[in-house]
């Protein structure tokens, strides 16, 4: 009995770590939520692959700090290079969290993050239009 259970429970016991990422590309787009104003936070990689979300109400440093946090707690180790755009909470947050990758914040490097919010933008309704 306890054989037959063991292959099913490892799954959820051992969480998959991620693949390592070359490079990471944050952003964030404003969401509406039950009428509320929230910012999404994204993150993509290289491919364009979203690597992780979270939705908080701020965009401030310490909001920029829990999502680089939760954004290297499954991965192997730290991306090579990180793209954003010059938001000043995210040097706040490359700083305090990752202060040995490189930061990109030149013009049209974080491309891929804002190509990959269209899907969202045009899921959500435009209350005014309607």
């Amino acid at each position: 009995m306890v054989r037959e259970v063991r292959p099913r429970l490892r799954p959820a016991v051992e969480a998959p770590t991620r693949p390592t990422r070359r490079y990471v590309v944050p952003d964030e787009v404003f969401v509406t939520i039950n009428g509320q104003r929230r910012y999404l936070w994204r993150a993509v990689d290289q491919d364009g692959a979203l690597v992780d979300l979270l939705v908080q109400p701020r965009r401030d440093g310490r909001a920029a700090r829990r999502f680089f946090r939760k954004l290297l707690k499954g991965q192997r180790q730290e991306p090579v290079r990180l793209v954003t755009d010059k938001l000043g909470s995210y040097r706040v947050a490359h700083r305090e969290v990752m202060p040995f990758v490189i930061h990109d914040t030149t013009r049209y490097a974080n491309n891929r993050a804002e190509v990959s919010h269209q899907p969202t933008r045009q899921r959500q309704p435009n209350p005014r239009t309607s």
